[in-house]
């Protein structure tokens, strides 16, 4: 089941739904690295690739983000 969360990204206010798994990964980088939630997804939606949509990139990030053991 896919969990809604609004954010708002360069001024921008958007919604972005994950499923539960993947906001956790998110959510504890986010405190790791003393970040807002929505300056770690404004990163990440600097960083994708222009035709990738923004919660396939959000995946994809936090997939990376626990094979490298974070």
């Amino acid at each position: 089941m896919l969990k809604k969360r609004s954010i708002t990204l360069a001024g921008h206010a958007t919604s972005l739904a994950l499923e539960p798994a993947f906001w956790a990964v998110i959510d504890r980088a986010a405190a790791e690295e003393g970040l807002a939630l929505a300056a770690l997804i404004a990163r990440i939606d600097e960083d994708r690739e222009p035709d990738q949509p923004l919660s396939s990139a959000c995946r994809v990030w936090a997939l990376a983000r626990v094979q490298a053991g974070s």
